[in-house]
C-alpha cells in the first residue's frame, strides 16, 4: 500500500504496458475485462481501447482515485486478487500488470479461475526498463543498492516477474509467453521520477529517496551522448504471459 503516497507521480512517471502487449494478451474485442491490481490505470487505459466494458480492482483508495479521475468510463472497485467481488464465470479476461507478485497465487489463481468464463483469458504483464542496455542496467543497479532483491513476496525464491506455476488440476490450457520491447522519450527528470516510483524507494523516507534520485539524475550528466534535445530514448521490455480457462480440469486434459 506504499504506492498511494505518490499516486500522482506514479501515474506521471511509470508507463503502462504498450498497446502491442495488451493486444497480444487479450486479442481484439476481448469482452468484459478486469484489470486486477490496476494502480493508477496504466494498463486499464490500454484495455479500454480494445473493449467498452473494463473493470479495475485496486485496493489503495489513493491510487484508485487517480485511476478514476484519468480513466473515463472505468468501473473501479476496491478489491484484492484473493477476494474478487464478481460472479462466477462473469468475466471474459483478467489481466494483471506488474502487480502479481503482491498476491498469494495459492488463493488468487483459483479466484481468477472462478470469475472467468470457459475460454476466458488470464493474462500477466511485467513492464519495466530493459536491463540488457548497459546504461539502463547501471541506472537500476544504483536503485538496487538501496533495496532488497526483487522477489515475489509469496514465493521468496522467485523473481517478481515469474509466472505462476499452475497446478496440474488448474482449469487452464498450457500458457504462452512473449516479450514486447518498446521505448519512450524521457528527460533526466523523468528518469529520476521513474526510479522514485518503486516500493523499496518509496519506503526509504524522504532523505534517502532524494539521495537515490540525485544519483539517478547523474546519468544525464555522465552520458550526454544519449540525450537529444534534452531527452533520451528509454528502452522497455514488457514480459507477457497468458493462459486460457477451460471448462473444467477434465476438459483441460482433453485439450478443450
Amino acid at each position: 500500500m506504499s504506492f498511494g503516497a505518490i499516486a500522482d507521480d506514479y501515474d506521471r512517471f511509470r508507463p503502462g504496458p504498450p498497446p502491442e502487449a495488451a493486444l497480444w494478451v487479450l486479442g481484439y474485442r476481448p469482452g468484459r475485462v478486469l484489470d486486477l491490481g490496476a494502480g493508477t490505470g496504466g494498463l486499464t487505459r490500454q484495455v479500454s481501447t480494445l473493449t467498452s466494458t473494463v473493470y479495475a480492482a485496486e485496493p489503495d483508495e489513493r491510487m484508485r482515485a487517480v485511476l478514476v479521475d484519468r480513466t473515463p468510463g472505468v468501473r473501479a472497485v476496491g478489491a484484492r486478487g484473493e477476494a474478487l467481488p464478481f460472479a462466477t464465470g462473469s468475466l471474459d479476461a483478467v489481466v494483471v500488470s506488474s502487480a502479481w507478485h503482491w498476491m498469494d497465487p495459492a488463493i488468487a489463481v483459483p479466484e481468477v479461475a472462478r470469475v472467468l468464463r470457459p475460454g476466458g483469458v488470464f493474462g500477466l504483464l511485467w513492464n519495466g526498463p530493459d536491463r540488457r542496455v548497459e546504461w539502463v542496467s547501471e541506472l537500476l543497479e544504483r536503485r538496487r543498492r538501496f533495496e532488497r532483491p526483487p522477489r515475489d513476496a509469496a514465493s521468496p525464491g522467485r523473481p517478481r516477474w515469474a509466472a505462476p506455476d499452475l497446478a496440474p488440476d488448474a482449469p487452464f490450457l498450457a500458457p504462452e509467453a512473449t516479450v514486447v520491447r518498446w521505448s519512450r522519450r524521457a528527460t533526466a527528470e523523468d528518469l529520476a521520477g521513474l526510479a522514485g516510483t518503486y516500493s523499496s524507494v518509496i519506503t526509504f523516507g524522504p532523505g534517502r529517496r532524494q539521495t537515490m534520485e540525485a544519483r539517478t539524475a547523474d546519468i544525464a550528466a555522465r552520458h550526454p551522448e544519449l540525450f537529444t534535445d534534452g531527452a533520451v530514448e528509454l528502452p522497455f521490455a514488457c514480459r507477457c504471459w497468458r493462459a486460457v480457462r477451460t471448462a473444467d480440469p477434465v476438459a483441460r486434459l482433453l485439450g478443450g
